[in-house]
């Protein structure tokens, strides 16, 4: 057995064993922790078939974001484990069948002349080879449209996840650009017309003046 080979069932089986405790951990901060795991032994399983940039944005962007997001609301939010395990193993045979025939789907699409191993491109590339460059020709070539369709539909998500989480509180308050920019000179500025006044001294304070001077 080569030493590639070694090292690739090694990582398989931490991958299986991993993504098991993801489920069966009965702490979730011990399953967020598990499911990092399982996403480096499948960025390591990508380091093997020459994928490099693919292992690097899996763990940039799931490890290093969306899981650390994932273990912080967890870590945050009160989970009431017993009630989330209420009646578990009475939804195991509903689980398994549709586990069993995404295996079988699966299988099917893996053994079709597209996806099989004759199909895979040989493993000697040259020195020159780029896995980015080769990456980017097929994603803004071939496949730009579901490229694109894909953007769409997330943006299309994340628009929507915001207005349903979009609360309007009368208290708020908030600047109108439109209204600004419309408003006159006689919206906010009135001018008075006032007749100027000015005080007189009195007779006694007029005659207490000297005294002061004089007593001073």
């Amino acid at each position: 057995m080569e030493f590639k080979t070694f090292v690739f069932y090694v990582l398989a089986a931490m991958l299986l064993f991993s993504a098991l405790r993801v489920i069966t951990a009965k702490n979730p901060v011990h399953a967020v922790l598990f499911l990092v795991l399982a996403f480096f032994s499948a960025a390591s399983l990508w380091m093997l078939l020459q994928a490099e940039f693919l292992a690097i944005v899996l763990i940039m962007v799931y490890v290093g974001a969306v899981m650390v997001l994932f273990l912080f609301v967890v870590m945050m939010l009160d989970i009431d484990v017993e009630r989330l395990r209420h009646r578990f193993w009475s939804y195991l045979p509903l689980g398994a069948m549709v586990g069993l025939l995404i295996a079988v789907q699966m299988a099917l699409v893996l053994s079709g002349k597209y996806f099989s191993a004759e199909a895979l491109p040989g493993h000697s590339m040259p020195a020159d080879y780029s896995n980015i460059k080769e990456l980017a020709r097929l994603l803004f070539t071939e496949y730009v449209y579901p490229f694109e369709l894909a953007s769409v539909i997330l943006l299309v998500g994340l628009i929507a996840a915001v207005m349903l989480t979009l609360r309007g509180r009368k208290d708020s308050k908030y600047q109108k650009p439109a209204e600004q920019v419309a408003v006159k000179r006689n919206d906010r500025v009135r001018m008075v017309s006032m007749a100027s006044v000015v005080d007189e001294p009195s007779v006694d304070s007029a005659a207490t003046a000297p005294e002061k001077r004089e007593g001073q």
